[in-house]
């Protein structure tokens, strides 16, 4: 894993709870209390979050801070990715 990947996978399983969700970037934002063009860095896999703000999130979304760190599985079979299994956890 290069450095940044684990950055980058958090953003697409936030982004992925977010789109099973119906939510605009600036609606899920607001509820997880940040502004939407941080999100929207945080989705792009552009900001370092903290471990802090990670788990915040996660809480804020009713998930494990772990799932939303799991890196998709290295096929590319339909329903085997973590973004998968955050959807079906949510």
């Amino acid at each position: 894993m290069a450095v940044g990947d684990l950055q980058k996978t958090v953003g697409r399983n936030l982004r992925a709870y977010r789109l099973e969700r119906g939510l605009s970037q600036e609606a899920f934002a607001d509820q997880l209390g940040v502004h939407r063009t941080y999100m929207g860095g945080v989705e792009r896999g552009e900001r370092n979050l903290t471990l802090k703000s990670l788990e915040k999130m996660a809480e804020q979304i009713g998930v494990e801070a772990r799932e939303l760190l799991e890196v998709e599985a290295p096929t590319s079979e339909p329903g085997n990715s973590s973004v998968e299994s955050v959807r079906h956890r949510l």
